[in-house]
Order: structure tokens, then sequence, then C-alpha cells
């Protein structure tokens, strides 16, 4: 039975459970900006022989991190659907504190990518549960909207968090950037614990009936769409300073601004995708991936200049961003009974698809093929990115025909 909170207590807990989004962001993308550094630091020998192979490399921080999400997200899911979810989402984030005081600490390339990968293992479960709870708190009918919220403390994390932890990680170094990422998951740990409300896991959930999500086709095609679509975002978005710096021809220290601006579209796009999605979750994914593929056109025509730099990043971040509620969403449309797992789930897709965009910008980086070659890269994985959003709507046109038939052979039937 759903707790009964009031608006006004409704607002604090969605604003907690921003905080936690908004540490996840921070934590998740100021690798990006700082890569360089990070290769300077922990591959000194590389670096100086080859900084294409060294840069490329350094991408594994942000590849590990996404695996970690990768492997946690259902596991956690499936294993805490029935416990309180305020108790669940509160260890989820303690843990983000201490995997990303471990990265800060670890001594070499080798234990930061060990590290980076635990404090990647909560990121799903905290997505999907506190998506859940937030829309339980707001209603049914606003399922996108929810999903929008929780997400707005990531993408605000791109236009305060992941500027300013970068810029100090580029004038103290990055492991002080990630010892105040910590700071902020210490702060969203103790939110968490006092403002959300008694909110109960599913005292029906099991690991079997979660894991059984993965026994619709649908799902599986909605996943894939999301680990394509953010998988061209991360080809971009992985590589964003060396863009600027060799395309642009501008200093490292543009790159924050930068990254603000993605963070601004990102912003925006969150906020409109989850209204879009809410009016219907297939119909916006397709216009959203237009969208997106334009923008990275747009962006490779203009990376040239300062403003087509950023006006492209602003375009591709929001287009971008648009596509996470709508396909939240469109996940717990298909999941029948596991929307645990499903709203986790999610998190996996998107977050292979960050792996599979920074292992691919990063290829075709060390290819030699130049630094707009990641920006090509994402625009090529729009293509079966739609694919599988038609595939997935085709098979629930279908299902969808089968039970009209079946119902209107009942009477017939008696």
């Amino acid at each position: 039975m759903s707790p009964v909170v009031s608006p006004s207590r409704t607002r604090v807990a969605l604003f907690a459970l921003a905080i936690g989004s908004f540490g996840i962001g921070t934590t998740e993308f100021v690798a990006m900006g700082l890569l360089p550094d990070i290769a300077r630091d922990l591959l000194p020998g590389l670096w100086d022989a080859n900084q294409e192979e060294a840069l490329a490399r350094a991408g594994w921080v942000v590849s590990a991190y996404a695996a970690g999400v990768v492997v946690g997200a259902p596991t956690i899911a499936a294993a805490a659907a029935r416990f309180p979810r305020k108790t669940v989402l509160t260890v989820l984030s303690a843990v983000f504190t201490l995997g990303t005081i471990a990265s800060a600490l670890a001594p070499t390339f080798a234990t930061v990518i060990a590290a980076r990968f635990i404090a990647g293992l909560p990121h799903g479960a905290y997505f999907g549960i506190a998506a859940l709870v937030a829309a339980r708190l707001m209603g049914p009918d606003k399922r996108g909207q929810a999903a929008a919220f929780v997400l707005s403390g990531l993408t605000i994390a791109n236009i305060v968090g992941v500027p300013a932890v970068t810029a100090l990680g580029q004038s103290a170094g990055w492991r002080v950037a990630y010892l105040v990422v910590a700071g902020m998951f210490a702060v969203a740990t103790a939110a968490i614990a006092v403002s959300l409300p008694v909110t109960p896991g599913d005292p029906h959930a099991t690991m079997r009936r979660e894991v059984g999500a993965l026994a619709r086709p649908a799902v599986w095609f909605a996943l894939l769409t999301g680990a394509l679509g953010f998988g061209g975002f991360f080809a971009v978005y992985s590589y964003v300073s060396p863009l600027a710096t060799e395309i642009t021809g501008t200093s490292e220290g543009f790159v924050p601004l930068a990254l603000m601006i993605v963070g601004v579209g990102m912003t925006v796009g969150n906020f409109a995708g989850g209204r879009l999605a809410d009016t219907g979750a297939i119909r916006a994914i397709l216009w959203l991936f237009a969208a997106f593929a334009l923008s990275l056109v747009f962006l490779i025509v203009t990376a040239a200049s300062v403003v087509g730099l950023l006006v492209g990043l602003f375009l591709v971040g929001a287009s971008a961003a648009a596509l996470s509620p709508a396909i939240q969403t469109r996940l717990m449309d298909v999941a029948g009974d596991s929307q645990t797992m499903a709203a986790a789930l999610n998190h996996s897709a998107l977050n292979i698809g960050n792996s599979i965009g920074a292992a691919l910008g990063g290829a075709v980086l060390a290819a030699g093929l130049g630094y707009l070659a990641p920006t090509w890269v994402g625009l090529v994985l729009c293509v079966p990115g739609v694919l599988c959003a038609l595939a997935g709507l085709a098979i629930t046109r279908r299902a969808a025909a089968r039970t009209a038939t079946a119902s209107e052979s009942v009477p017939a039937a008696v």
C-alpha cells in the first residue's frame, strides 16, 4: 500500500533522491574532462610516447565504471526488491561514498580501474529503485516525469558538479576531485536517511520473478535501444576534452565550460523527455532518435568554431538525455510484474552504451581517424537504435492483437 505523504514531504523526498543522482552524475561524468590528467598521472610512459593511445587507455576508467553498473544493476535490484526501499537506497548511497574514496586513493592504474568498477555496482539499482519510489509518490500518470525528476540531479551535475570538479581536478589533481565527489555522496546518504518516507518493498518479489523480465522480447529491444542511443552519446561525451582542444582549438581551461553546456542541454532534454514520454513512450523514442542524429550532424559540421561546438554539444546533450525517461517509461510498460528489475536494467543498458561508446570512441582515436571520429561513431549507432525501437513496437502490437483476438473469440466459444 502506498504511504500517505504530504505534498511538502514529497518534494523534500524527491529532492533527497535528486541529491543522490547529482553525486552519481558527478562521479560518472567527471572522468571525461579529466582523462588527460588521469593519463598523465597513471600512464606517464605511454603519455610521453603516444598521447592518443594514452587517452584511449585512460578511457578504460569510464568503461570500468559502466561495467560495474551493468553487473550491479540486475543483481542488486533483484536481490533487494523485497526490502524497504528507503533502507536500500541509504545503503547504496553509502557504498557510493566508500567506492569513490577508494577510487581517489588507489595507487595504480589497475587498482583505479578496480575501484571504479566497484563504485559503479550500486548505480543502476539506485536509479531504478529511486524511480519507482518517485513514481509512487507522484502517481501513475506521471511516471515519465518522476523518472525525469530523479534523473534531474544527474543532468544538473553536468551544469554545476562536473565542470566545477573538473576545474578543481585540473588545478589540484584528479584524486582531490574524487574526494570531493565522495563528500557529495556522504551528504546524499544523510539526506536520504533523514528525508525519505518509509516505503516498503514488494513482499511478493522473488529473484525468479524479477529475472522473469528477461523472458520478454520487448524488454530486450527496449534495453538495446537505450544501449545504442547512449552508446552514441558517450562516444562523443567521453572525448569532449580532445574535441574542444584539438578540433576547436581551445585551451584545456575551456573544457569545463563545454561540459557545462552539455549539462544544460541534458537538463532541458531530461525534463522535456519526461513530459513527452507521458504522452507515449515509443513515439517519444523515435522522435528523439531523429533529433539526436540531426544534433550529431550539426556538431560534425560546426565543431571547428567555438559557437558551433557549444551549440552542437547543447543539442547532443538535450536529445540524448531526453531518451532516458522515455526508455525508462517504455520498460515500465513492457516489464509486467518485474518493475524493480526493469527500472534498474534501464541503467545497465545506458551504461552498456557508456562502455561501448567510450571503447569505440577510443578505438577510432587510437586508429588515427581524428578527433571527430567518435562523433561519427555516435551517428552510426543511431541506425540500429531506431531499428530496435521499431522491433519492440512490432512485438507489443502483435501481442495486443493476439489478446484482442482471444477476447473476441471467448463469447463465440461459450
